[in-house]
């Protein structure tokens, strides 16, 4: 059926789109803005939640975890990282919650492979996301700092 020749060069045809694309995100990070790095955050969030729905509809329970846990750790490491609680006022604190609710919802929803709690995380952040990409034009012109 297949020779281990074709399978190997099937292998490394893997290995340079992977490398290919980890070269992609690594130049888009460096010569990114904060605010596309931002960005950048929401939009993985939401395709690793879509990956989630994804594997679980499937039956890819383990890779569901490892989605979900992505997107948990983009809303810890990353999102609640950047905020600056001490100048940020009321919204700086409104979204920490937020971003603490969303990570107690990613848990329960890979607990409980609750397709229902992955939805509403989705939800949730589908705003934020827009928002912030609608305000990106005035960041980079300078109206917005």
């Amino acid at each position: 059926m297949f020779s281990p020749a074709y399978s190997r060069s099937l292998g490394q045809a893997a290995s340079f789109a992977s490398a290919y694309r980890n070269v992609g995100v690594e130049t888009g990070l460096t010569d990114a803005s904060p605010h596309k790095l931002i960005e950048m955050l929401f939009d993985g969030y939401l395709e690793a939640l879509k990956q989630a729905r994804g594997y679980l509809a499937s039956g890819q329970i383990e890779l569901k975890g490892k989605a979900l846990s992505k997107a948990a750790r983009i809303v810890d490491e990353g999102l609640k990282s950047c905020l600056n609680i001490k100048d940020g006022g009321r919204l700086a604190q409104d979204l920490h919650d937020l971003y603490a609710y969303l990570t107690l919802r990613l848990t329960l929803a890979n607990v409980r492979n609750d397709p229902s709690v992955i939805a509403e995380c989705e939800s949730l952040m589908q705003p934020l996301c827009e928002a912030w990409k609608a305000i990106g034009p005035q960041v980079h012109a300078g109206h917005l700092s």
